[in-house]
């Protein structure tokens, strides 16, 4: 079956802002002098990773590692790019739910993803800040 016979064409029907977040690997990378870290796996084995740095109690560099697919690519890169600059009490008001609006076209089977990237990050908050 071709894009065409499914009626739903990759490229065509994906936002833009999907596309750019699912496809960009310049914040994947693993970090070991970080602030913070925090690791979220599922029982698929899906595993997202986000490593944190604070200066001036904002967050000022954040990546990610993942072993997982490109939604969770798309989730990940959303999350940083919603939490960059901000104040890790500002990043913990993202909610999954303003991931998934942002990327406009995260099909709902992979919702979970965002839920996953969002869990990784805050315990890599959590590492950063702890109580």
């Amino acid at each position: 079956m071709t894009a065409s016979d499914s009626g739903f064409d990759f490229w065509n029907d994906h936002s833009l802002e999907f596309l750019e977040m699912a496809m960009r690997r310049d914040y994947q990378e693993r970090v070991l002098a970080c602030d913070g870290t925090g690791t979220a796996e599922r029982s698929c084995g899906d595993r997202v990773s986000f490593y944190v740095m604070l200066d001036g109690g904002r967050l000022s560099a954040i990546s990610y590692d993942l072993s997982g697919c490109l939604f969770s690519h798309a989730c990940a890169n959303t999350v940083i790019h919603m939490a960059r600059d901000l104040t890790p009490e500002e990043a913990r008001k993202i909610t999954a739910q303003q991931i998934i609006d942002y990327l406009k076209t995260l099909p709902v089977k992979e919702h979970h993803c965002a839920h996953h990237a969002l869990k990784a990050f805050f315990l890599a908050l959590d590492d950063a800040n702890p109580a």
